[in-house]
């Protein structure tokens, strides 16, 4: 067990400690008040023996004969005697000497009646002592020693302390197992199916520790997937750089065909590099770019603008449509980038002759912008993947590095909005891009 056990134990144990304590020290004041009324037993001890004397003043032997009989059916323990003159009981009973009861420590008490044929009576009252009235009726048998109940006490409060203690230092043991292996590599780590079925803030902290773990993992691996798709991308234009190098060297004679090449891949591997520093500036939440005053919909119709001229120029149309004021505090060249890439991603993969729908709008407190292409579009299974870095649909070619929409969804991201793709019911893909106006970038 450990250190939590042990304080948990000590702290519910001493808390039932001195709560018995508490409750002993109460009922021990009860019972010597108890013992203290004994002022009220002989009140209540004359009120006995003057019943009976006033039964027998008024009504007579007679009277008092029937009153006997009821009391003793009763079975009370306090004994009622009448006796005449002579020390003849009333009933022939025989009553204890006066040596015995002294000697037993009874209580006692007499009254002289005078009944109303003018014979002398005395009444007479024996109870039993004190501490025989305490003892336990069923067959004389004397109270149990206090010391059973303290011992039954301690050693129920050691059993549920050691129960409650156990129950709350267990499921802290699991987690700090489970962090322990998290943090030697073991990544599949979960504890929330041992933290067992009761529902409370430990079994919570089970389950987010497993939300934890799974985002870890998760990024983990988008890591890993990023490294080597880094490594792969690279790989290629670093070949043909090599070659075009080597070639130059064997045949200089095509040596300005091949600087040629040299400086297109050179380009590819610069274009590639910058687009890795914005990837993973905006993975990083790097928040030191100056904020500007946009208007979004001044944004988007610029940006469109320059995407219809490229559009044109490769035989395709672009059509803006969108008016309205939609005014944030954002950083602007993560969000013309954002706007660029998925404009130009429309523009790249419509057919030629193909015309790409641009529109903007105000709904319900958001700027939403919808990029419609005429394209092949995504198989549904990858309309989530589109946005993962360098994924690359079986229809897209080889053109491009798979960033760009990456890009367009950490940027807009980082401004507190989404972006999401669908097909088309006539065939190609829209992209809506929507940002909370007014919201401050991440």
């Amino acid at each position: 067990m450990g250190r939590l056990f042990w304080k948990l134990f000590v702290a519910f144990w001493l808390s039932l400690v001195l709560a018995a304590v508490g409750v002993g020290t109460a009922v021990w004041i009860y019972k010597q008040v108890d013992l203290d009324a004994g002022d009220d037993n002989a009140r209540r001890g004359g009120f006995v023996i003057h019943s009976f004397a006033s039964v027998l003043r008024h009504g007579g032997p007679g009277a008092v004969r029937a009153m006997l009989d009821e009391w003793d059916a009763r079975g009370p323990r306090t004994q009622v005697f009448v006796v005449d003159a002579s020390g003849r009981e009333l009933r022939d009973r025989s009553m204890p000497p006066d040596d015995q009861v002294r000697a037993r420590g009874l209580d006692s008490d007499s009254l002289a009646v005078t009944a109303p044929d003018g014979t002398e009576y005395r009444v007479l009252t024996v109870a039993p002592p004190r501490h025989e009235r305490r003892r336990g009726g069923r067959g004389g048998r004397d109270e149990p020693s206090p010391l059973l109940p303290l011992v039954s006490g301690l050693l129920a409060s050691l059993a549920f302390s050691g129960a409650m203690a156990w129950y709350l230092a267990r499921p802290v043991g699991k987690l700090r197992s489970a962090f322990g292996s998290m943090a030697d590599g073991r990544l599949d780590t979960r504890v929330a199916s041992r933290m067992g079925s009761w529902r409370d803030e430990i079994t919570d902290l089970g389950q987010d520790f497993d939300h934890m773990a799974n985002r870890i993992q998760a990024l983990v691996a988008a890591q890993r997937r990023l490294l080597h798709d880094v490594s792969h991308e690279l790989r290629s234009p670093l070949a043909r750089l090599q070659a075009a190098i080597g070639l130059a060297r064997q045949t200089p004679a095509r040596s300005v065909e091949l600087m040629e090449r040299v400086e297109r891949e050179a380009g590819r591997l610069d274009r590639l590099v910058g687009e890795l520093l914005t990837l993973a500036r905006l993975d990083a939440g790097a928040g030191d770019a100056p904020l500007e005053q946009l208007e979004l919909f001044d944004l988007a119709a610029g940006v469109a603008q320059d995407a219809a001229f490229e559009a044109e120029v490769s035989g395709r149309t672009l059509e803006f449509r969108g008016e309205g004021q939609a005014s944030l505090a954002a950083d602007g060249a993560r969000l013309q980038r954002a706007f660029e890439n998925v404009m130009r991603n429309a523009v790249k993969f419509s057919p030629p002759g193909g015309c790409i729908a641009v529109e903007a709008r105000l709904h319900e407190g958001e700027f939403e912008l919808t990029v419609a292409d005429q394209g092949p579009g995504v198989p549904p299974a990858e309309l989530e993947d589109i946005f993962e870095p360098f994924f690359r649909s079986a229809g897209a070619g080889a053109e491009g590095f798979g960033l760009g929409l990456a890009i367009a969804r950490r940027a807009v991201a980082a401004h507190g909005g989404r972006v999401s793709a669908a097909n088309r019911d006539a065939g190609g893909l829209v992209v809506t891009i929507t940002i909370p106006v007014g919201a401050v970038p991440a």
